[in-house]
């Protein structure tokens, strides 16, 4: 008789519906957390890795204006200043540590992709001593 009463005033105060949202959410809440710490926990590998030492590479649809070489003999560098049409990168810098002729236009042919023959046409040389 005493669970029948009970049961009534639960029914009443509306706490049948009430008293199992506790446990629920302490249901939801623990399975939560299982499931993060279950998927923070798994190995991550990185399969596309960032190159910040690596220089950017002229892509085909880049057009080379001009590029001025600046050869400094007495301390064995060249700067290579190249001016392009592409809006992003409209001027590259490049230090190349060789004074030769030959051997730059080489190096800025492997840095732009290009033909040594391009390269001859465009280059301009300041040759400092």
């Amino acid at each position: 008789m005493f669970s029948q009463h009970w049961w009534k005033s639960l029914r009443f105060l509306g706490l049948e519906f009430w008293l199992p949202l506790p446990i629920l959410g302490i249901v939801f809440w623990l399975s939560g957390n299982l499931l993060a710490e279950h998927l923070f926990s798994r190995p991550y590998s990185m399969v596309n890795q960032l190159h910040a030492d690596a220089s950017p590479e002229l892509q085909m649809s880049m057009y080379v204006l001009l590029i001025s070489a600046e050869v400094d003999k007495s301390a064995g560098i060249t700067k290579v200043t190249v001016k392009t049409t592409d809006s992003s990168r409209r001027t590259l810098f490049f230090e190349f540590p060789v004074t030769d002729i030959s051997q730059i236009e080489t190096a800025i042919a492997q840095k732009l992709g290009m033909s040594i023959e391009d390269i001859r046409k465009l280059v301009r040389y300041q040759i400092n001593d």
